[in-house]
């Protein structure tokens, strides 16, 4: 895949700034502590949908009902996150939105999408299932299928990617979460675009290894999806264009537990007092696991999200104060 090119992102930040204004990149001093280095957080947890996929979903839908002026609706699957960015999105172009959600989906996130104005479909046990039953929906109804990873969804990330460069210069590195790629691939264009020269860390769930392997492998691999706690990132099967991307400007792609997933969400909480979910707490969860190697650096965090389950996120703040089980 070509990277969008820097006159193409500031189309997309224009755009993008119609329906809601940049996020902030904030450093804070209890974290640094924490990290031992200079760390700026990224807030997409900051949008209007809590989640960075919003951005992409305007570019993307924009630009349909540009080159589709006829366009009826659209047809997207989600685990939530991007559901919500699709639906936000749809209402300004006048699109019907159908998004299909896995069976037994979060059932916050399922009404958060509901309260978008979106028609809700529960189908297939995994993402995967449900990106190939939504494919089929738009094919009978006659609407535009939304991929999951495309060019335009890039394009609309990035624009977070330059904010972060721009507001937090000098950074040696950046550790972003990695779901179906547009993120990464987003800081990406943004830092070849800018001419900046921090690495690029991808921060994989280890129960849902599948882009990690790839990129060890150098091939698309498929694995499992079973991380109980970063949906955002239960992916089967790579998108060939994001890999091929990530292997041309990605540093490396680190594995971090469920469990250090936990603790960097009860991180941002204790040390900043923002709610993180699963998927949006990877990125720090890889640079705790990497503090060592960066003492005295200044490192970029992406919290890309913050869409939780109440009960879900109330049983990770309690198992912090739960005693060990003893061996």
């Amino acid at each position: 895949m070509e990277l969008p090119t820097l006159e193409q992102m500031r189309a997309a930040q224009t755009l993008i700034y119609r329906y809601m204004p940049p996020t902030p990149q904030s450093m804070w001093p209890l974290l640094n502590q924490r990290l031992g280095c200079e760390a700026w957080v990224k807030h997409e947890n900051h949008t209007p949908v809590g989640a960075f996929k919003l951005r992409g979903a305007l570019v993307y839908l924009h630009w349909l009902k540009e080159t589709q002026p006829r366009l009826e609706g659209v047809a997207a699957a989600t685990r939530g996150n991007f559901g919500q960015g699709v639906g936000f999105a749809a209402r300004p172009f006048g699109l019907k939105a159908a998004i299909v959600v896995p069976q037994g989906n979060s059932v916050e996130k399922n009404r958060a999408m509901l309260a978008q104005g979106v028609e809700l479909i529960e189908r297939g046990h995994d993402f995967q299932a449900s990106l190939e039953y939504a494919r089929t929906l738009a094919a009978q109804r006659g609407f535009a299928f939304v991929e999951s990873f495309h060019e335009r969804l890039v394009m609309g990330t990035a624009t977070y990617a330059l904010e972060l460069f721009e507001g937090a210069p000098g950074l040696d590195a950046v550790y972003v979460p990695v779901g179906l790629g547009s993120s990464i691939c987003g800081i990406a264009a943004a830092r070849k675009a800018l001419g900046r020269h921090a690495e690029i860390v991808g921060v994989v769930a280890a129960q849902s290894p599948a882009y990690a392997r790839s990129f060890r492998q150098r091939q698309v691999i498929e694995a499992p999806a079973n991380t109980a706690i970063a949906d955002g990132l239960a992916c089967r099967r790579p998108n060939a264009d994001a890999l091929e991307t990530i292997l041309n400007h990605v540093a490396r792609v680190i594995e971090v537990t469920d469990a250090e997933i936990m603790e960097a969400m009860r991180a941002f909480f204790q040390d900043t007092h923002n709610l993180a979910e699963g998927a949006g707490a990877t990125g720090l969860a890889g640079a705790l696991r990497e503090r060592r190697s960066l003492r005295g650096k200044r490192v970029g965090i992406v919290l890309s999200g913050s869409n939780i389950d109440l009960k879900t996120y109330a049983a990770v703040l309690n198992a912090a104060h739960q005693p060990a089980e003893a061996h």
